[in-house]
């Protein structure tokens, strides 16, 4: 079928095609990005660690199906509300008995994903090197 000098000729080209597509890819800066208030982390914190939100929710589509996609509440709830349902739980949400810094802390940090982007990952543009942006 194909001989063994055509195979190798192949894969030095696909070879060299990875380490510079690897070269372009890492070699670009990183996006600006705000830097978050302390507040802010700390709600961050609150929700990877000590309640370990995603396990249930999504931010940006990526996390647990039992409860919504919380990366634009802050857009669709108003901060009374959310603060209700951190205090009284709702269906399969427990109440996870926050203090009222948690909870302005987690609300800090759903407000700022809210003016991240859309949570909704089939609004994404998608590029040909695998970058998307909304």
């Amino acid at each position: 079928m194909f001989s063994d000098k055509y195979k190798l000729i192949v894969l030095i080209f696909l070879s060299i095609s990875f380490l510079f597509y690897s070269f372009y890819l890492y070699k670009k800066p990183p996006h600006e990005t705000e830097n978050a208030t302390a507040l802010e982390m700390e709600g961050k914190m609150i929700w990877q660690k000590k309640k370990n939100c995603t396990s249930c929710h999504q931010l940006y589509g990526l996390g647990g199906h039992l409860g919504p996609d919380l990366t634009n509440i802050t857009q669709r709830r108003t901060t009374p509300q959310i603060e209700a349902f951190l205090k009284n739980g709702i269906n399969q949400m427990p109440n996870f008995n926050l203090s009222q810094h948690e909870m302005e802390a987690l609300i800090s940090f759903l407000t700022a994903v809210n003016k991240s982007g859309n949570g909704d990952p089939r609004t994404y543009k998608l590029y040909i090197d695998g970058t998307i942006s909304q």
